[in-house]
């Protein structure tokens, strides 16, 4: 089969093997907000043709492909659910051939004063860890942040955090950016600088704050500013998050060591598992659920 994650910003295929393993993989900045309406097919036939001329399988897809500004726009599935609930709630493209193609949905929650909440995307890579990582909270840092709590391989809740792009906001158009030198490598030090104050249990306006004050004062210099920013707004995520502890952490080479180490400082142990293994195992699995006439 082909395995699609196709997100706002990028691209990503896996041509899998009958048993699951990752064969080829390619990957484009092609995401949704980068193509024009109506051409979801061709962009298609760009990146994979040549696996399809070869009949390589039936192509499932998850992500914002799905959603109302993708291909087609695929209905959320409430919480709780797992493979069988999405892979009920999945639709067969019937206007592209030669190989079906299936959209997977992505998921729906509503916290306890009813506000809804959305994935598209991360419950593939989720569903995809659960049999290898178990139940418990899942954490998959990025733009948007989830963390998500599975019970019984299914996903039966989950909250999402802003952070990624929070920080880029901040970074770029806030009154802190004057006093940021380019962030080209952390600043372990001050990374662990936020987190530890992020822990102490202020505010997180008030603490957005003193990363100005504190480079005012020469407490902080430009070139750990950007850091100590990023450590400040992580630790508050997962302080508010309240993960207890042991979290599957689901996340890119770049911000895994980054998210763990802010974990340890809350005393929580990480499981990390290969993410485009996950992705890729979710899809199949959704897909081997589908009636054979979808396939």
């Amino acid at each position: 089969m082909i395995a699609i994650d196709w997100g706002t910003s990028n691209f990503r295929a896996y041509r899998l093997s009958s048993d699951g393993r990752i064969l080829e993989t390619r990957s484009a900045p092609l995401g949704i907000s980068s193509v024009e309406p109506g051409q979801f097919s061709a962009v298609l036939g760009e990146q994979i043709s040549d696996w399809l001329a070869a009949e390589a399988g039936p192509v499932a897809m998850s992500g914002m492909i799905g959603s109302r500004h993708g291909w087609v726009e695929v209905p959320y599935v409430p919480c709780p659910a797992g493979r069988t609930e999405i892979a009920a709630g999945a639709h067969r493209l019937t206007s592209y051939e030669p190989s079906p193609i299936v959209i997977c949905p992505g998921l729906s929650h509503r916290d306890t004063a009813g506000v809804p909440d959305v994935m598209r995307g991360e419950e593939m890579q989720i569903l995809g860890a659960v049999d290898e990582c178990g139940d418990g909270m899942y954490c998959l840092p990025g733009t948007h942040t989830k963390f998500v709590v599975v019970e019984g391989a299914r996903i039966v809740s989950f909250r999402t955090f802003m952070t990624g792009e929070v920080f880029g906001l901040l970074r770029q158009h806030s009154i802190l950016a004057r006093l940021m030198d380019a962030l080209d490598d952390t600043d372990d030090a001050s990374f662990e600088d936020g987190v530890h104050r992020a822990r102490a249990g202020g505010s997180l306006l008030h603490d957005l704050f003193g990363v100005r004050t504190r480079a005012l004062f020469g407490e902080l210099p430009t070139a750990s500013a950007a850091s100590y920013l990023s450590g400040i707004l992580v630790g508050h995520e997962i302080r508010e998050a309240s993960p207890r502890g042991r979290v599957t952490l689901i996340a890119s080479a770049s911000l895994s060591p980054l998210y763990a180490r802010a974990f340890g400082m809350f005393g929580v142990e990480c499981i990390i598992p290969d993410p485009e293994a996950a992705v890729t195992r979710g899809l199949a699995s959704v897909l081997a659920l589908l009636p054979e006439e979808n396939v």
